[in-house]
This record gives C-alpha cells, sequence and structure tokens, in this order.
C-alpha cells in the first residue's frame, strides 16, 4: 500500500508550492515509509510515498512513461497485471520494470481511459497526460482503497488522505450534513465527507480534468445483485473455486503474506486456504481481557487444527485508551466503530513480522452472514396485520420507555424495510439527535442515502435489499475504510479476497435460502467448506474482534470519558448536557447507550485532533514509537 497526493494546477506551480506540498506529503509517511518521492511540472506535482510489495528496485513512483509523456502515482494491487503485461508484450509493447504501475500505463497507453474495466485489484490512481495537459484517475469496484479530491480555483488536489487536503484549504468548515448523518451512521457516507468541498470518488467511477475544462466523473462499474434459483451443488463448487483462486491471487507478492484469524468462519476459510498454498503461513489474532470478548483461545484452536503458527495479543485497557488519540488521528475521519482499535492492534502485531496480510472483509455482505439479515423471516408475522392496526402499534411502541422488551420489535415490524435499514449501523435516532446536535437541521434525512439505492433493487427481495444497502454504504464508508486506516498507520498492505469479482459473481446468484436459512446465516458458504476447515468453525457464530466498551463505560472508562465530554466538548455542535445524561444513564444501565456514547467521545476526540491547520500537528511519530503526537498529548 501507499499514500499519493497531487495537484492539478490552472497556473504554473512554482518551488515554493512544491516545497509545501512535499511537506504535507510527509503527513501521511506512514503509508509508504520505503520511499518518498514526487514529479512536478509546470501544470502538476505527483507526491508519493511507498510500501514496496512488488518489485523492490525498479518499482518506484511516481514512474513515468514513453518519453516521460505520462506519470502515475498508484496505491493498491492490480492482481492480474501479468496477465496484462503478457498481452502487452504480445501487442508490441516493451517493458523497463515488473511493476503494476508500468503496466497501468501501458494500458492507459493502448486502451485509453477503458482500461480501468480490465482491472482484477484494489486501487486508486492518477496519471497524467502529458500529451493532452490531463489527468485521469479511478478508483476499484469496491471501494477498497480510498481516493479523495478537493477542487479550488487554483486547480485539482486528489490524495489517500483527508488530512493532505484539509491542509490544503486556508479554512476548513465542518460538513453539517456529514455531521448529522455521521451520527446516525457512526460514519460519513460517500461520497462527502465530514469537510465541506472535501469529496470521495464513489467506487467504481473515473475522474478526469482537462487543464481548462471541468471534472468529469464517470460510472465504469458497479456491484449487481441478481439471486436465482440454481442447483445447491453448482453453486456450492463456484463459491469454492472462486475463494481458492482468489486466495492464490491475492498471496502473489515479493514480500511475505500473512493471515488475520479470528474466531469465525470468514478467516478460516481464508486462512484454511492460504495454508494449502503456504504451509508456513503465519496467523494473527487479538482478543481483549475480558471474558467473552477474546478470540484468542478460538483462533489458537483453528490454527492448531490447521498446523498454522498463530501469533496473538491481549489488549490491556490501559493500551486501548492510551492508544485511542493516535488511533483517531490515524483515522483521519471521524468513525465510531469500535472494532477499529483491535484492527489497529492486529495490524501492529502483524507488521512485526509482514507487510501483507490477508482478511476476512466483505464476506458477510456478499454472503449474508449478519444476523441482521435474518430479520425479515422473523418479522413475517406483521405482513398478515392490516395497517390501520400498525399504526396503533407504532404510536403504543413510541410511548413506550426505552428499554422495554418488545418495543424494538414492534417498531421494526410496522416499519418498512426502506424506512428501518439503513446498513448495520444505526446510532441515534431523529427525536436523539434534536436533543444532541445543536441547530438541528430535519432537512438533511439519512433516508437520502438509502432511497436511491433501494429504487435500483426494488425488484428484489428483502434479504438481497439489505445486502445491496451493506455493499454500497456500510462496507465502504465503514469496513473497508477502518481497514485501510488502521492497517497503513502500521505501514502494512490488508488484501481482502472476498471481494474479488470471481467471487462477486459466485455470490451475487445466491438465493434467500442460499444465504439464510433455519436460523443460520452464509448457509451456503458454510455448507462450501464444511469439508475443508475444522468442525468447530463451520458453524460458529459472527464475534468478529468484539470490544467491551459496553461494560469499560460502566466501570473502568466511565471517568475518563465524562471528562473528556466535560472538557472537550464542542459545544458548537454537540449538547453536552445530552451527552452526559446518556453516560450516566448507561452507567447506571438503564439501557445500553455504549455505542451512542462512543460515537460523541470519538467525534470529540476527532474535532480536538484535526481542529488545528497546522502541518506539523499532523507530522506522525515512527510507527513503533509509542509517545504520542504532540497535538493530541493534552487529550490522555
Amino acid at each position: 500500500m501507499c499514500g499519493f497526493l497531487t495537484f492539478f494546477s490552472k497556473e504554473v506551480i512554482d518551488k515554493e508550492k512544491i516545497d509545501a506540498l512535499n511537506e504535507i506529503k510527509e503527513t501521511m509517511k506512514y503509508r509508504g515509509p520505503d520511499s518518498s518521492k514526487y514529479f512536478a511540472g509546470e501544470n502538476i506535482y505527483m507526491g508519493f510515498n511507498r510500501l514496496s510489495i512488488i518489485d523492490f528496485n525498479s518499482g518506484s513512483q511516481p514512474m513515468t512513461y514513453h518519453n516521460n509523456n505520462y506519470t502515475i502515482v498508484f496505491n493498491g494491487e492490480i492482481y492480474n497485471y501479468k496477465e496484462l503485461r503478457e498481452s502487452l508484450i504480445q501487442l508490441g509493447y516493451d517493458f523497463n520494470t515488473n511493476s503494476e504501475a508500468e503496466v497501468l500505463l501501458a494500458c492507459y497507453c493502448h486502451y485509453g481511459s477503458s482500461f480501468v474495466k480490465l482491472l482484477r485489484g484494489m486501487f486508486a490512481f492518477v496519471i497524467w497526460n502529458g500529451v493532452t495537459q490531463s489527468i485521469f484517475g479511478a478508483r476499484d469496484t469496491f471501494g477498497i482503497k480510498p481516493f479523495y479530491y478537493l477542487e479550488k480555483e487554483e486547480g485539482l488536489y486528489c490524495s489517500s488522505e483527508v488530512k493532505c487536503l484539509k491542509l490544503c484549504l486556508e479554512k476548513t468548515d465542518i460538513n453539517f450534513k456529514g455531521l448529522h448523518n455521521y451520527f446516525t451512521f457512526q460514519y460519513v457516507p460517500e461520497p462527502e465527507t465530514i469537510f465541506c468541498r472535501i469529496n470521495i470518488l464513489p467506487p467504481g467511477h473515473t475522474i478526469k480534468k482537462s487543464l481548462n475544462g471541468n471534472i468529469e466523473i464517470e460510472k465504469y462499474a458497479s456491484i449487481i445483485l441478481n439471486p436465482s434459483a440454481g442447483n445447491e451443488d453448482i453453486k456450492i463448487k463456484n463459491i469454492v473455486n472462486a475463494l481458492m483462486d482468489s486466495v492464490e491471487t491475492h498471496m502473489v507478492s515479493d514480500a511475505p503474506v500473512a493471515t488475520f484469524l479470528s474466531g469465525g468462519i470468514d478467516s478460516t476459510i481464508i486462512a484454511s486456504l492460504a495454508r494449502e498454498i503456504n504451509p508456513d503461513i503465519k496467523s494473527f489474532t487479538v482478543g481483549f481481557e475480558r471474558e467473552g470478548y477474546s478470540e484468542i483461545d478460538l483462533a489458537k484452536e483453528t490454527a492448531d487444527a490447521l498446523e498454522i503458527e498463530n501469533i496473538n495479543k491481549t489488549i490491556t485497557i490501559e493500551e486501548f485508551i492510551n492508544e485511542l488519540p493516535n488511533i483517531v488521528s490515524y483515522m483521519d475521519v471521524p468513525l465510531a466503530d469500535p472494532s477499529a482499535i483491535p484492527l489497529y492492534f492486529i495490524s501492529k502485531e502483524a507488521s512485526n513480522h509482514v507487510k501483507v496480510a490477508l482478511s476476512g472483509e466483505g464476506s458477510d455482505e456478499l454472503f449474508g452472514g449478519y444476523n441482521i439479515y435474518n430479520e425479515p423471516n422473523s418479522l413475517q408475522m406483521f405482513n398478515y396485520i392490516p395497517n390501520f392496526i400498525k399504526n396503533i402499534l407504532l404510536s403504543l411502541s413510541r410511548i413506550m420507555p426505552e428499554g422495554i422488551k418488545g418495543k424494538s420489535f414492534i417498531e421494526r415490524g410496522v416499519t418498512p424495510l426502506e424506512q428501518r435499514f439503513i446498513g448495520n449501523a444505526k446510532v441515534f435516532k431523529e427525536k436523539e439527535k434534536i436533543k444532541l446536535i445543536h441547530n438541528y437541521d430535519p432537512s438533511y434525512n439519512f433516508i437520502d442515502i438509502t432511497a436511491p439505492l433501494y429504487k435500483e433493487v426494488s425488484h428484489l427481495d428483502e434479504v438481497s435489499k439489505m445486502q445491496y444497502i451493506d455493499l454500497n454504504t456500510w462496507l465502504r464508508g465503514d469496513i473497508l475504510a477502518k481497514a485501510d486506516k488502521m492497517s497503513m498507520a502500521n505501514s502494512l498492505e490488508v488484501r481482502v479476497p472476498f471481494l474479488d469479482y470471481k467471487v462477486l459473481k459466485a455470490a451475487s446468484i445466491l438465493g434467500v435460502d442460499d444465504k439464510v436459512k433455519n436460523n443460520t446465516t452464509k448457509y451456503l458458504l458454510r455448507q462450501a467448506f464444511k469439508e475443508k476447515i475444522p468442525p468447530s468453525a463451520v458453524n460458529r457464530k459472527k464475534l468478529g474482534f468484539p470490544v467491551p466498551i459496553r461494560l469499560w463505560l460502566k466501570n473502568e472508562m466511565y471517568t475518563w470519558a465524562r471528562d473528556i465530554i466535560n472538557t472537550k466538548c464542542p459545544e458548537e455542535y454537540i449538547n453536552k448536557a445530552f451527552a452526559l445524561e446518556l453516560l450516566e444513564k448507561h452507567r447506571k444501565g438503564y439501557v445500553d447507550y455504549s455505542r451512542r456514547i462512543w460515537s460523541i467521545l470519538i467525534f470529540i476526540l476527532w474535532y480536538e485532533i484535526h481542529s488545528e491547520n497546522d502541518v506539523r500537528a499532523y507530522i506522525p511519530e515512527p510507527v513503533h514509537n509509542h509517545e504520542l503526537p504532540m497535538a493530541i498529548k493534552a487529550l490522555i
């Protein structure tokens, strides 16, 4: 993995501007500690920090091609680059390196911008065309790699991280719509970010701009679900073949490759298939000291059954609190998923041994792995209740106190899917956001995010609709964002074999019973690998690096959380009194408010860290130095 910063200017770029951009580029040095270089022309600057994975010696970037007419900065991996390279050689192209970047440049020269449809992998890149004085960029279909951009009067900036673009603005304003959505989703849904003017290129899209032209953003690929009937054995065969091929492809590297291993089926499948290719592969696991919040024993049991080494770490609450400001700083944007913390620690441990790790992200969204996908079945009884009775039940549920058994069940049962399901996280209800957010604006409706997506899949069953929402919101806005940021914070490349076009093809045709059946999630995926993985993992329920914040916010972290809210809360945005009220209610055990409180705490920490607009505040400490950056020491 790597990090890039580019600037396409209408005016000639002077040395002072280049020096400033180089300094900003260094704020994400951890994304690529192996080398840091830049290319500059009259109207173009391209900076790059490289983590060397393929072609250590000659794959340096920015890379120029064809008499310096074309230059690229590229973050990611192209898993079919060798096949593309061979086809280009047959067409008469010569290559000076074994790198993916040179193949991308040659593809661009031969096929033009349409070459992105040929790519198998995870990527975000920018190509400078010196002949036409234009730039062309793209992001992969799933959104595995980030691509942020900022347009100003002076030109177009593109980057792997938000903080770089923020530092290119004289003043940064909080995106109020993004703030409202953050407290609903626990992240800011794409293509917006928490900052006004800074956006993210949607997955499966390209971006183009000529010297005097406007930005052109176009879709070149999308995720399509087409559930259909078919022979179960054939579907199973397709799943197995697709995943075997994907894991083998994702293990191609000039650097050592390891695998994350939790107690669940997804990472077990990846580890099992990876072991067939490399019997000496290492696996990594983390857990917490709290009983019920550690998968270490389960992972060790799986590793022993697979006969692979397992390296594990138990995270103490002291480590958790001490590293949290660092984690929030590296996250770059407010993202309140507690599992980002164990992901940071497992990446940190793995980076002491390898440069590349395989992970199981994407399986739940593709194969129906979330327990909430069982909801349409559990709520079937409401399909037979007349609407006027549903309205009465809804009114009754609204006056029931929070935490009363049955309240949530009734509310969900009488609310249409399109209004109740917005993805795997729905943190604050609107009536709570009115109390929480100063200057609350009811026009910022979270349903506006999901309504267009529901329209695209109006013909599908409810489980497939839920998957489609998650694939286009939760997966890219939360799961993949935290995986990229937490692994890159530790200079580790994380690869996700489930998010591959061949696996998507096998998963996209699965029907409801292939995904959720007999109260079991990922039914056909489990059937496909029940003979290939340890029996204990086949029907194990999803855990996914659980974090004991519910318990900690009642006890060990209560005083810390109260002090953070009392002393650091930005009251121009957040109602401090309401935040403290939630914390007190949670401590007394009335209702589990931990996710709501956590989203508030993460926003407060993020705002405190990122409210400065000084490049020096973002120069990271060395990855393995636990001394916190100066800008965030005050938070502890």
